[in-house]
């Protein structure tokens, strides 16, 4: 439950009203056919509604499930002042300045992203992206994306530097643990003295914010569960349904998986790379080495 809906932001609104919908479901004994049969709707639209992905919902449809499920006065008055909220306030990327940048995919990963309690991420390539530098953000996107326009790759910019904002927010800071390859630290990206600040920028940021763990698998590892490529496995608050996700992105493609079985599959995977890896204070020694040695 939000405690303070004047400040919870629209992302978090949809994902508690999408969690507390499924439980009053769940609590009346009904089957999600039986809802959408009663209001006449697609069963897509109460599936997006249960699991957040809409951009706002209308308050009416909300009595109506209310109404099915028998919520009390103040379950209704709690639920559309989320919906309420989802109509009022725009998430930050939802403005002008940032959707042009912003594939549908990766908005909903925006959406859960914001609404994250900790974020699990390993990166066999580059630095992670909350962690990175605006200078190691700018030649990675000038590299990958040739052709964009100088305007396009700010907006890129921009959303990579406002996205971590989530790792100083002011309630419930997202708790992230990265992971990366050693290849990330030995790959010149812009050159030494970017690739200096990019280090020692992660070095800072892992040393002030007791949210942010860092390890490195080194080369002697060998063959390890990260070997396929990036992942990310959010987790979200207590009581939300679904409690974690994967996400998978490449250059033509991104990928939300909500399944159990990928859950289980990519968790297991990222807890034989931080069983595999260095322990964080190691691994902050192994950066700081690569950094001498640029």
């Amino acid at each position: 439950m939000i405690t303070d809906i004047e400040s919870a932001t629209p992302a978090l609104c949809r994902l508690q009203l999408g969690s507390e919908l499924r439980s009053l479901r769940l609590a009346a004994g009904l089957k999600a056919s039986q809802v959408v049969r009663k209001l006449l709707w697609s069963p897509s639209k109460l599936t997006r509604l249960e699991t957040g992905e809409n951009s706002s919902v209308e308050q009416a449809d909300v009595m109506a499930l209310c109404e099915i499920y028998g919520a009390g006065e103040e379950t209704r008055a709690r639920l559309t002042g989320y919906a309420a909220v989802t109509k009022t306030r725009r998430d930050w990327w939802q403005s002008p300045e940032y959707r042009p940048a912003i594939r549908p995919v990766f908005k909903a990963f925006l959406g859960l992203e914001a609404t994250a309690t900790a974020l699990h991420n390993y990166e066999p390539e580059f630095v992670p992206g909350l962690l990175q530098t605006e200078d190691y953000v700018r030649v990675i996107h000038e590299r990958a994306h040739q052709g964009l326009s100088p305007e396009e790759v700010d907006r890129l910019v921009a959303v990579r530097m406002t996205r971590q904002e989530v790792l100083r927010r002011k309630d419930s800071p997202l708790r992230l643990t990265a992971i990366i390859n050693e290849a990330v630290l030995r790959r010149h990206v812009g050159g030494p003295n970017l690739m200096r600040a990019q280090l020692t920028h992660i070095v800072e940021v892992a040393e002030e914010l007791p949210n942010v763990r860092v390890q490195v698998v080194p080369f002697s590892a060998g063959a390890h569960a990260g070997m396929n490529g990036s992942f990310f496995v959010l987790h979200f608050p207590e009581g939300a349904a679904p409690k974690s996700i994967v996400y998978l992105e490449s250059l033509a493609d991104a990928w939300v998986g909500r399944r159990e079985p990928d859950i289980a599959r990519f968790t297991d995977a990222f807890t034989d790379l931080q069983a595999l890896a260095p322990g964080p204070q190691e691994s902050l020694r192994m950066i700081k080495t690569a950094i001498k040695e640029l």
